[in-house]
């Protein structure tokens, strides 16, 4: 099971879309109401399993803090701003999938931040760091970005969404750091790390994928109906990522070395579109079904981009330089 799981994480640019399709069908051919029980509890196969091997105390570490503070600032002070012109541009009239986009773009990092940042050979380091600080941040600040940008425009209840945010994120965190304690204590730091840690991500998958499909497979009906709403969102959704992707490289290229600066890259643009995704269907009703399918959408450029991105690392900002072997030793 476990390779089937590892072989499925690792092809996410075609297990995503293949999981799109076939929630498509299903959402055609099938009664889908049924599927609305199921979002919690894979909500919470999607979330646990990456809180598992957080790494909090890496936050209180130094050493990269301009790459830090660019990092928080583009994603605080820059993309939701954009994803929210963008949504008022290209969703004037349907302010639910203008929150999607929103919401696509408050919670930035993911467990793919660091999976990125390791292809490219950047700041694995830093990136962690991002990650553990974008998460909290951005699940702290959502609800208030929402209320005050969103609002107007449609129904938020704060009250509400600080709920799903407190058992969405904060629960799965507190028990998923308690697993890794116990973890550690019963296997040691190396048997955690080499045996337990490299499965989580796989269960998070599971529950990203069983997620991505019921949100298609709720909407089947309306795409099949109005499929030209997809290439209407993905318009917007390509280029709120060209943006991310350009203002992140030119910041890193121009004032960071190169492992800072792809940790940088890939620590504002990756979205953590399942915490996203599971706001937009738990926190907002029969109505977030419109934002949830922005934000299902938004998996597809997300991960494709990334893996193109690794490609022109070495391009934007140099080859990273070969390890070096020690000299031999001379008996």
């Amino acid at each position: 099971m476990w390779q089937l799981l590892s072989r499925l994480n690792k092809n996410l640019v075609l297990t995503i879309p293949a999981m799109m399709a076939a929630g498509f069908v299903f959402g055609l051919v099938t009664e889908t109401g049924f599927l609305k029980e199921l979002i919690i509890p894979f909500t919470f196969l999607m979330v646990y399993p990456m809180m598992v091997t957080l790494k909090l105390k890496k936050v209180l570490e130094g050493g990269d803090g301009k790459a830090q503070l660019f990092t928080q600032f583009i994603n605080f002070a820059v993309v939701p701003f954009v994803a929210f012109g963008l949504g008022r541009l290209f969703f004037a009239d349907r302010p639910y999938m203008a929150l999607g986009l929103l919401l696509a773009a408050l919670v930035p990092t993911s467990g793919m931040t660091i999976s990125w940042t390791g292809f490219a050979r950047g700041n694995l380091e830093a990136a962690v760091k991002m990650t553990v600080v974008g998460l909290i941040l951005g699940s702290i600040a959502t609800p208030f970005y929402v209320q005050a940008l969103m609002g107007a425009h449609v129904e938020v209840d704060m009250t509400g969404i600080m709920k799903q945010i407190a058992v969405i994120v904060f629960l799965p965190m507190a028990v998923g750091y308690a697993t890794q304690r116990y973890l550690i204590a019963k296997h040691g730091q190396k048997g955690f790390q080499e045996q337990w840690a490299p499965r989580f991500p796989c269960l998070s998958t599971l529950g990203v994928l069983g997620i991505v499909f019921i949100a298609i497979a709720l909407k089947a009906q309306a795409i099949a109906a109005r499929p030209q709403d997809l290439l209407a969102i993905l318009l917007p959704l390509a280029i709120l990522y060209g943006i991310n992707y350009s203002l992140s490289t030119v910041v890193g290229r121009l004032f960071l070395p190169r492992g800072d600066a792809i940790a940088l890259a890939y620590g504002t643009v990756m979205r953590n579109l399942s915490i996203a995704l599971a706001v937009a269907m738990n926190a907002f009703g029969k109505a977030g079904s419109d934002a949830a399918l922005v934000i299902a959408l938004a998996y597809i450029i997300q991960v494709q981009s990334a893996a193109w991105y690794v490609k022109f690392t070495g391009t934007l900002f140099g080859e990273a330089p070969a390890p070096s072997c020690p000299a031999p030793r001379r008996n």
